[in-house]
């Protein structure tokens, strides 16, 4: 579950042949995508026509971080325009596909 309360994993059968795909527009390629709409109103539904699961835990990381440097509180009305802004900028800004051949680096 999102620190904002939206669905943002996978449901079981996401690796299933029947499971829904988009083609991400975070990293460019045919994948698994959510279950539901992970934010309200038309962003969340923009990410959840254009944006893989994978990508998804990829904000997650980003958004704990966001977060955590500016000292916010999610349920903050303030702390969720300036994760809206951030998310818009990550899934669709210029440049938010990561580079071709882009491989995340292991927690180790």
């Amino acid at each position: 579950m999102s620190l904002f309360g939206g669905p943002p994993k996978p449901g079981p059968n996401a690796g299933d042949p029947g499971a829904r795909i988009v083609h991400c527009v975070k990293l460019q390629k045919d994948l698994p995508g959510l279950d539901a709409p992970p934010w309200p109103g038309e962003l969340g539904q923009r990410i959840f026509e254009h944006v893989s699961a994978d990508a998804w835990k990829l904000w997650e990381e980003r958004m704990k971080m966001i977060l955590n440097e500016y000292r916010l509180m999610p349920f903050q009305k303030e702390a969720q325009e300036l994760v809206a802004k951030h998310m818009e900028e990550f899934f669709f800004g210029e440049g938010a596909a990561l580079p071709p051949g882009y491989i995340p680096q292991s927690k180790g």
